[in-house]
């Protein structure tokens, strides 16, 4: 028996053909598990199969794409021309090219395309012919939407189902049309296949019969041991959330304590990673009060649980506790993604109540205004909040495997396909990334909560535009005077770097918008020490859009992060011996990071 089997180190160059029908043999045993791991659920019936919702959309986008070009017969014909025209133009170039002949490529790929970068994309005339072709037929489909006359709506949703549709197509990610995955079949005699058919049986097994795709190794990666392992304590619990209060490392701090209010679709210890990268760490290391609320991932006994109770349950409790806690009647607040929106509908409720519970808000990569709310808007219209509003009505809950799909698909040739080829066809383990552990210990969200959430926000906009009803109370920005600093990132895909901006005028106090570089994660998450990236800042927020905003902007190499300090401290520089944690009518009660932030979806 040889010795080349699932095991093989990828340095094995030579092909063994026994080893190579011994792992197909392993291979095709994993993908009965696999189909075995999707079937179970479905048999007993605690996954119903059912034409998901997103297909109507899909179905009703691409019908309104095809009338614009069916309903003319010269339009048609001079799509099908375009088509042909380019196809034999590859045709002609790869004749040439296997005469021994010169030939331009009829297309190209983007330099920063990292599913062609293998050389062999090129050099070798069967690839470089399907990689062509797939790029010609990308781009003639891509034209389709961006030269049909479609309603703003509709554009966004074919672009967006185009590239999905694109992106899943690609030769890349299929054996036969992939050169690197072909080499490692053969170098590990089929090695990478039996390890890549394990991996996906074991993640649709993991998925409950749905597919979760690793994007991890979670070795080394224990929430509590490995991350969100800053010293604190848990001194305050509801059914809503945790409030954590961070063990100082300074003999002072600053006298306003810092209240962070994450955002509930992930959990709240991206801001706390391993201890380098750790947002909370730093803090407190620079002589700050921090407390952090930590969600509860709720399940369909917190359904009705709307928008108002995560305020008065949440961000306005927590305030409470920390004036029993520290004394202090204000406190500085940061506010990451939704939960900065969040924050915002707080600061405009405690305005119009004329409460001063704030010093300053400080907002991480969140949205007030959703004119410009980018590719996520793909998801919102009426009738497909109806449909969703329709399947969370029964289950009481969002689960959090669909959100981090909706996100994941906003990047899926980096967030999911690439993964698919280096897990599943390379047989390739994922590293331990922290990150992306993160992305997918995705939560729950309450029906009320995100319904509510979808219509005022992403459908209706009415934060902005002072129609918003909280509480029964009418909320307007304008009365929000407490100095802000908002922080976006570059190539967000997610709260967008125009969208943070627009939102900045709304505001009726003082605002310090600056520019991260980065995206919505990597942007924020940058700590000093690893001295990358970069931040721009400019006084100017009115009446300006980003690239306007960038030719006045003076750039900053490295971390905003002590530009924030900085700021923070000129507000209130004001300092206090350091607190201990807790207090006597609110002891401790568990070690942080706390047991909500461990249930997991």
């Amino acid at each position: 028996m040889s010795s080349a089997t699932t095991d093989t180190p990828r340095s094995e160059t030579k092909f063994d053909a026994e080893a190579f029908a011994m792992n197909v043999a392993r291979a095709m045993e994993s993908g009965g598990k696999a189909l075995a791991a999707y079937l179970k659920p479905r048999e007993s019936g605690e996954v119903q199969d059912r034409p998901p919702a997103e297909l109507t959309e899909v179905v009703k986008t691409f019908t309104s794409v095809a009338e614009y070009w069916l309903s003319d017969t010269s339009r048609a014909s001079d799509l099908q021309t375009k088509l042909a025209k380019d196809y034999l133009d590859l045709w002609g170039s790869a004749a040439r090219r296997m005469a021994g002949q010169d030939a331009s490529p009829a297309i190209a790929p983007s330099p920063r395309d990292k599913r062609f970068a293998d050389p062999e994309w090129k050099s070798n005339q069967f690839f470089d012919f399907v990689m062509q072709l797939y790029l010609l037929t990308a781009k003639w489909a891509q034209e389709l939407v961006h030269d049909a006359e479609l309603d703003p709506q509709t554009r966004r949703k074919a672009e967006f189902y185009v590239q999905q549709v694109t992106n899943a197509i690609s030769p890349s990610n299929f054996v036969l049309t992939n050169p690197e995955v072909l080499r490692e079949t053969m170098a590990s005699s089929g090695g990478n296949l039996a390890r890549g058919l394990k991996m996906l049986a074991e993640d649709i097994a993991a998925g409950k019969g749905m597919l979760k795709i690793r994007q991890s190794n979670p070795d080394n990666l224990v929430v509590g041991v490995n991350m969100a392992t800053t010293p604190g304590k848990v001194i305050y619990q509801n059914e809503m959330m945790q409030l954590i209060q961070y063990s100082p490392t300074t003999e002072n701090v600053l006298r306003t304590p810092l209240l962070i209010v994450p955002p509930w679709i992930n959990k709240f210890y991206i801001l706390d990673l391993k201890p380098e990268k750790s947002y909370i760490k730093w803090c407190v290391d620079q002589g700050i009060t921090v407390f952090v609320i930590s969600w509860v991932n709720p399940d369909k006994r917190l359904g009705n649980k709307s928008w108002e109770d995560y305020m008065k349950e949440g961000p306005l409790t927590a305030m409470d506790v920390i004036e029993k806690v520290t004394g202090e009647l204000k406190v500085h607040t940061a506010g990451y993604c939704v939960g900065g929106t969040m924050l915002a509908t707080t600061l405009a409720w405690l305005a119009e109540k004329r409460r001063q519970r704030v010093a300053s808000a400080t907002f991480f990569a969140a949205q007030v205004d959703f004119t410009h709310a980018g590719d996520l808007l793909v998801f919102v219209d009426e009738d497909q909040i109806a449909a969703l509003e329709q399947d969370m009505k029964a289950a009481g809950v969002l689960e959090g495997s669909k959100m981090a799909m909706a996100f994941n698909m906003l990047r899926s040739n980096d967030l999911i396909w690439s993964y698919v080829v280096s897990n599943y066809l390379k047989g390739q383990q994922p590293s331990a990334f922290d990150l992306l552990h993160w992305n997918s210990d995705a939560t729950r969200m309450t029906a009320s909560n995100h319904s509510y959430y979808l219509r005022n926000c992403y459908l209706e906009n009415r934060l902005s535009t002072g129609t918003m009803v909280l509480d029964n109370t009418l909320l307007d920005l304008s009365k929000v005077k407490v100095p802000v600093y908002n922080l976006a990132t570059r190539e967000d895909h997610i709260a967008p770097a125009e969208s943070v901006l627009y939102g900045s005028q709304f505001f009726g106090g003082p605002v310090k918008y600056v520019l991260s570089g980065s995206g919505h994660i990597a942007g924020v998450v940058n700590p000093p020490a690893s001295n990358k990236y970069q931040y721009w800042t400019n006084d100017n927020v009115k009446d300006v859009n980003v690239a306007e905003w960038m030719k006045g902007a003076v750039e900053h190499k490295g971390s905003w992060w002590p530009d924030w300090r900085e700021w923070l401290g000129g507000l209130d520089p004001e300092e206090v011996p350091a607190r201990v944690v807790g207090s006597e009518a609110l002891p401790p009660i568990e070690d942080a990071p706390g047991s909500y932030v461990r249930v997991r979806a």
